[in-house]
């Protein structure tokens, strides 16, 4: 069985399990994925996401479980017509060839395909992703960000039912991350891929919600939550989804509820008014970076280290007994040991149960 690219498709894996040398690698995957939407697979490293292409790629065998594509057995399905492409990290280019031979190159032992047909699609698919004048040059001659265009263009040039990109950003600067992350998400914006299902693999937040129409959180070998980057970032579904979901991460710190206040050991905080529906109990609350701000009055602490990233500075402190972070927009000249006083937006924060499954988000009610 060959699959073309003329139909939607959707592909189906359930209670997949993958073990390898003893180690569960994944754990009861159930995930669908749908043509003309791009999924991304956001977890830490060793989460899983690079495992489970390689299932879809036939380079490992699942435990048990299914893979289905258009209802067909997909395990069953020989390497060599899956009719999948993959983008890695590295650029995986051929030096001795121009750019035009690289993004041929898979087409040229195509018996299907006339000569007509095959500079047809190079020449489409150089224009998509933006490598026009330079389909004569060498790899050498070409920045960082043009070689992964030229990866990308040969796995494009397939027009295969399946593409997948595994951390196809990683090793690229910042700026050059930013530029292409918004070049990316123009490129699987068009018609040409409403019949193809997208697969992005990232350990940047920031990316997954950019590019996403879907993200999946894997941790540790299994799936913790399938929504929309809105949904996932406004109701994570657990304490390590909304860690995952956020650079820096959500800081969690013990607290009761009680009445119109919420005790966090000694200090305490006027209840806000979304917690109000909120049972008295014991709660972890959650708060993200971004809303604890530096006041000239308020809960005094200690600054532990401070980082400046980029235009960004996260001041690290303890409260309540719990190390947090602090991000602020700017360069702030902070020091380690130097006192400040901090102050929360009570109206952002989370409450999660002490299981860590969400118990209240303050985006409840907003749809």
């Amino acid at each position: 069985m060959q699959l073309n690219n003329q139909n939607e498709t959707t592909l189906e894996i359930k209670g997949l399990h993958l073990s390898l040398d003893g180690c569960d690698m994944l754990r009861d995957v159930n995930l669908t994925f749908e043509s003309g939407k791009l999924y991304t697979l956001l977890g830490r490293t060793l989460a899983g996401k690079t495992t489970l292409l390689k299932l879809l790629t036939g380079l490992l065998e699942p435990t048990h479980g299914e893979i289905m594509l258009a209802g067909a057995d997909f395990t069953k399905i020989p390497v060599w017509k899956r009719n999948i492409a993959m983008v890695y990290q590295q650029f995986i280019n051929y030096p001795h060839l121009t750019v035009r031979e690289n993004i041929e190159f898979p087409l040229r032992n195509r018996k299907d395909l006339t000569i007509s047909d095959i500079q047809s699609r190079v020449q489409n698919v150089i224009g998509t992703v933006g490598l026009e004048g330079l389909d004569e040059r060498k790899i050498q001659e070409l920045s960082g960000g043009q070689q992964q265009r030229v990866a990308l263009a040969r796995s494009l040039v397939k027009q295969s039912n399946i593409l997948l990109l595994d951390e196809p950003l990683v090793n690229l600067d910042y700026k050059l991350r930013e530029q292409l992350r918004e070049e990316f998400k123009l490129i699987f914006d068009r018609q040409a891929f409403k019949n193809s299902i997208l697969i992005y693999t990232t350990t940047d937040p920031l990316e997954a919600m950019e590019l996403s129409d879907k993200i999946v959180i894997l941790h540790e070998g299994q799936v913790l939550q399938t929504d929309s980057p809105k949904a996932v970032f406004e109701k994570p579904s657990n304490t390590k989804v909304a860690e995952i979901i956020s650079d820096p991460g959500m800081n969690f710190v013990s607290a009761e509820k009680k009445g119109e206040c919420l005790l966090f050991g000694e200090a305490q905080v006027e209840t806000p008014a979304h917690f109000k529906s909120l049972a008295d109990g014991e709660y972890l609350i959650g708060v993200r970076p971004f809303d604890i701000k530096s006041v000239s009055s308020g809960i005094k602490t200690t600054i532990e280290l401070s980082e400046i990233s980029g235009s960004e500075t996260f001041t690290h402190f303890t409260f309540s007994g719990q190390s947090m972070v602090m991000a602020s927009e700017g360069v702030q000249n902070r020091k380690l040991g130097d006192e400040i006083y901090i102050e929360f937006d009570s109206s952002a924060f989370f409450a999660f149960f002490r299981s860590g499954e969400l118990a209240l988000s303050p985006f409840d009610g907003s749809g």
